[in-house]
This record gives C-alpha cells, sequence and structure tokens, in this order.
C-alpha cells in the first residue's frame, strides 16, 4: 500500500464511506498533527457495522442496549484501520472532521482544526493486530509525503484525564519500526517518494 494521498484528499487505497460529520479548516495548509485513537461499538466487539454507522450517522440504537448512549452524538474521523488491517475513510483529509473534542497540544487548543485522525479497530485492554501496524505504517508515510505533518499523538495525549486511546497495549515502539520499515522499503523501489531529511516526533519521544 505504497499509494499516495490525492489532492482531493482521499487514500485510494481505502474504502471510501463518506461522512456528514465535517467541515472545513481554518487553514487548509496547517495540518501539522497525526492523533491516534482506538475504538470498538459495542465495547469490546469487532467486525461489525456500527463504528461506520456512528461515522455516517446510520446508528441502529436498538441494535445493543449500549448503542442508545450515543443518541443525538455527531462525530467523525478521516480513517478506521480493522483488526485485519482493511482501510475505511470517512473524510477528506483536507477537511476537519470532528474527532479529537476538546483537546490542546503544545499550547494549542481544537486539535481538530490542524489534526488528521486515525481510529483503530480495538481497546484500550486488547493487543493490536500486526495488520492494523502494517496499514498504520503505510498510512502514516502516505499522510506525510502528502501534508506538514510533524508530531503523532494519542488521543490520550491531546486530552488527558478525559480520553485514554489509544491505551497502554498500542506499541508506539512497534509502530515506530513499522514505519521506518515501510519507508526504507519505499526508498529501495521508489526513492523519489521518500524525503530522507522529513521526520515525525512520536509522543512520548520516541523518534
Amino acid at each position: 500500500m505504497n499509494h499516495g494521498i490525492g489532492p482531493d484528499g482521499w487514500w485510494p487505497p481505502a474504502v471510501r464511506y463518506d461522512s456528514p460529520n465535517f467541515d472545513s479548516r481554518p487553514d487548509p495548509d496547517d495540518i501539522t498533527l497525526l492523533v491516534i485513537h482506538n475504538i470498538s461499538l459495542p465495547g469490546g466487539c469487532f467486525g461489525g457495522p456500527h463504528v461506520s454507522d456512528l461515522f455516517t450517522c446510520r446508528v441502529d440504537y436498538n441494535a445493543d442496549p449500549s448503542l442508545a448512549d450515543l443518541r443525538g452524538l455527531r462525530v467523525s474521523t478521516h480513517f478506521f484501520i480493522r483488526r485485519g488491517g482493511a482501510v475505511i475513510q470517512y473524510v477528506s483529509a483536507n477537511d476537519r472532521a470532528w474527532h479529537a473534542g476538546v483537546s490542546s497540544f503544545r499550547g494549542r487548543e481544537k486539535c481538530n482544526d490542524y489534526s488528521i485522525g486515525i481510529e483503530l479497530e480495538g481497546t484500550d485492554d486488547t493487543p493490536f493486530e500486526p495488520a492494523q501496524y502494517a496499514a498504520l505504517a503505510a498510512l502514516t508515510e502516505a499522510l506525510r509525503r502528502r501534508y506538514r505533518l510533524t508530531d503523532v499523538q494519542g488521543h490520550e495525549d491531546i486530552a488527558p484525564g478525559r480520553k485514554t486511546d489509544p491505551g497502554p497495549l498500542f506499541d508506539w515502539n512497534f509502530y515506530v519500526k513499522s514505519w521506518l520499515g515501510f519507508c526504507e522499503e519505499t526508498r529501495k523501489f521508489a526513492p523519489e517518494l521518500v524525503n530522507a531529511t522529513a521526520v515525525l516526533r512520536f509522543v512520548k519521544g520516541l523518534l
């Protein structure tokens, strides 16, 4: 999955599933932060339609008692990575998805304005799958090549005390190694696609 993000902000390898929950960014040239989340609906259940239903305002609140708490909630993300590594995109990365909520990074509030959100299908207490890290690495590099990304943070890091995802079982070290490995493979076969001087700052000072 070495396709680039298109000028329209859509990633060709992802399945497109348009969400109505987005708007324009205040500054379309100010996209510098990548935010990693996890989600499962109902909690701990994987593979169902409910996450996509949430992001597209189609939730069947009678499908499970826990879904009733989502009534009236209007949220979205740019990307959702399934347990098997399949990627769904709901909002163009050029636009503002509603994923971060009340948030702040390095003194800047309203992280939705300048960030891209990626949800991993999972929970705080379930290890993520190798296929998810592989897809995340490829997507991270595609986004880095297209936008002026400088930092990667977890939702818990930009909304401390309010959010806990992607959680303690998200392996940041493995994510970084997977991304670097993907960059190295890309450099072998398409060196013009890799800017060797570009770096990303990861949470907890990993890079």
